[in-house]
C-alpha cells in the first residue's frame, strides 16, 4: 500500500513535572528536529494538566508543534475543549495538534466517579463532541441537539489561527473507533485495542503485524476517498536503540505471551540499531502508510539520529 508522506517525529513527555523541566525538554525536542511534543490526559498516572503543559511548552519554543495523545472527551465538555484549544492555537501562532479520544483508562473513571459507559456509548459521545468542536472552531453561531449534548446559539471564540481548524488527531485500536477517526480526523493513530481499560499482555498481542494492517484498512474504510489526506501515526511504546534487538525481544516477549519474532514485528515495537530502525520505518511506511512516529520522553535522545536521517524524507 502506498501512502507516501514525509516522515515526522513526535515525543510524548508524560514525566515532566516542573516548569524548568518542561521548558528545557521542549527546547531540546525542538533542537533535535522533532515536529511535536505531546502530553497525555490521565489522572491516575500523569502529573501535569495537558492543556496547561503544552501551552507552557509552546511559549518556550518557536517552531515546535504541541498537542495531546489524547484528550479524553468524557473529562471535559467539548465547547470548553474547543475554546481552550483555539486559545492555544492563537497564542502559539498556529502550532496546535488537537488530540481527542473516547477515554479508556478505567482507573481515571473510578477515581473521578465518572460512569464508565460501554465503548459504544463513549464513542457515540465522542462523535458528537467532535462535531461540536469543529463547529465551534468555525466561529459562526450554531445549535446542536444530540443524545449527549445540547448547544443553543453558541459562537466559538477565539478563532484558531490554523484554518479551517487545527489538525484533529484521533487514535484507536478497534474497527468502530478507527472508522470514525478515518472519517473525521486529519491524523490517525494506530493503537492497541484497550477495551480492557488497562494496559496488559492483550494490548501488545493486539498490535501484531497482521492486526496492524487490518487497523489501517479500517481507517481506509472510514476515510473513503479522503484516505490520502490522512496522516497515519504510531506511538511506539517499546522503543530502543540497541545492538541486540533479538536479545531484548527474547527478554520481553514471554511476559506478553508472544514469540520474539512476533514481538519485533509488533506495531508498537521499534528496536534495533539506527540503521535497522530506519530501514524498518521505511518498510512500515511502504506497507502500512505510517509516517508520523512518536516515542516516549525516555527515548527521544537516543532516537535523535533516526530523526536526523529520516525527518522530512
Amino acid at each position: 500500500m502506498a501512502h507516501p508522506r514525509p516522515f515526522r517525529f513526535g515525543v510524548t513527555a508524560v514525566s515532566a513535572s516542573s516548569g524548568a523541566e518542561i521548558r528545557d525538554t521542549a527546547r531540546r525536542i525542538e533542537d533535535l528536529g522533532y515536529s511535536t511534543m505531546f502530553m497525555a490526559d490521565h489522572f491516575a498516572d500523569t502529573v501535569l494538566a495537558p492543556m496547561v503543559a503544552i501551552s507552557f511548552a509552546a511559549a518556550a519554543t518557536s517552531m515546535l508543534r504541541v498537542g495531546h495523545l489524547v484528550l479524553a472527551n468524557d473529562y471535559k465538555h467539548p465547547v470548553v475543549t474547543a475554546k481552550e484549544a483555539a486559545t492555544i492555537d492563537v497564542l502559539s501562532d498556529g502550532r496546535l495538534e488537537l488530540g481527542l479520544g473516547a477515554g479508556w483508562m478505567i482507573a481515571d473513571y473510578e477515581q473521578l466517579g465518572i460512569p464508565y459507559d460501554s465503548p459504544g456509548t463513549r464513542i457515540e459521545r465522542l462523535a458528537e463532541g467532535i462535531e461540536i468542536v469543529k463547529r465551534a472552531f468555525a466561529a459562526e453561531p450554531f445549535d446542536f441537539a444530540g443524545d449527549h449534548y445540547r448547544i443553543t446559539g453558541y459562537t466559538g471564540k477565539p478563532t484558531p489561527v490554523q484554518q479551517p481548524r487545527p489538525p484533529l488527531l484521533m487514535g484507536g485500536g478497534g474497527p468502530r473507533m478507527l472508522r470514525l477517526a478515518g472519517r473525521e480526523a486529519d491524523i490517525v493513530g494506530i493503537n492497541p485495542n484497550l477495551r480492557a481499560g488497562a494496559v496488559g499482555a492483550d494490548a501488545l498481542q493486539n498490535t501484531l503485524a497482521d492486526l496492524t494492517a487490518q487497523k489501517v484498512a479500517w481507517v481506509r474504510e472510514g476515510a473513503g476517498e479522503r484516505f490520502d489526506e490522512v496522516e497515519l501515526q504510531i506511538r511506539y511504546y517499546v522503543a530502543a536503540i540497541t545492538d541486540d534487538a533479538r536479545g531484548l525481544a527474547e527478554a520481553l516477549a514471554p511476559g506478553f505471551g508472544i514469540s520474539p519474532d512476533d514481538a519485533l514485528a509488533a506495531g508498537v515495537v521499534l528496536v534495533g540499531t539506527v540503521d535497522e530502525v530506519c530501514d524498518l520505518l521505511v518498510q512500515r511506511r511502504e506497507e502500512w502508510g505510517v509516517s508520523y512516529i512518536v516515542v516516549g520522553g525516555d527515548a527521544f535522545e537516543s532516537f535523535a539520529p533516526v530523526v536526523a536521517r529520516l525527518a522530512g524524507t
